[in-house]
């Protein structure tokens, strides 16, 4: 008898619990978009190299044209459709609005939930390529426009919308920074 290719699996996406029988090579942007009808997340390169397809899996980012979906299975995933909360954007997409930080809109979603992995893994002082100093005593580097730069480094956008992406993520950031501050007072 021949091994079976196909599962019936429970993805958790956006805090919904999903089942859904997929063949074991189905890409998690596959049933994202085809059997779940959550579009929002992009098919751009379906090669891994230009981040349309960015989501967040326990809260740090992926390229899920190159995951598996079973291998989502049992984890926490957030696409762009569950990073606000109700009505209210998120302070990275109100950013990315107020700055115009896109043009056509197609890299965005991929773009946004970079950014949101991007500013949590500067606040937990991880350093990128960009940072001077990578000792745990130098603590987190300002996250100036060569950090973001690298950091985003991923993401491509064919419409050129670099200066106003990281003109976002610094605000987003600074508004996250307040807010914590504000929180610990």
């Amino acid at each position: 008898m021949a091994p079976s290719t196909s599962s019936v699996i429970t993805l958790t996406i956006n805090g919904e619990k999903h089942t859904l029988p997929v063949d074991h090579r189905t890409t998690l942007l596959d049933a994202l978009r085809e059997q779940l009808d959550l579009t929002g997340t992009k098919k751009g390169c379906d090669q891994g190299q230009c981040g349309a397809c960015t989501v967040l899996i326990d809260g740090r980012r992926a390229v899920s044209c190159l995951q598996l979906a079973v291998a989502a299975e049992g984890r926490e995933v957030t696409t762009i459709e569950g990073v606000a909360e109700g009505d209210e954007l998120h302070p990275v997409q109100q950013a990315f609005l107020d700055l115009d930080g896109y043009q056509c809109g197609y890299c965005t979603p991929g773009q946004i939930c970079s950014a949101l992995a991007v500013i949590e893994e500067h606040a937990a002082g991880w350093p990128s390529a960009a940072t001077a100093d990578v000792r745990p005593e130098a603590g987190p580097p300002p996250l100036s426009p060569d950090e973001i730069r690298e950091r985003m480094s991923g993401n491509l956008c064919r419409c050129g919308a670099y200066v106003s992406i990281v003109q976002a993520v610094a605000r987003a950031a600074e508004a996250r920074t307040a807010g914590t501050e504000e929180a610990l007072a």
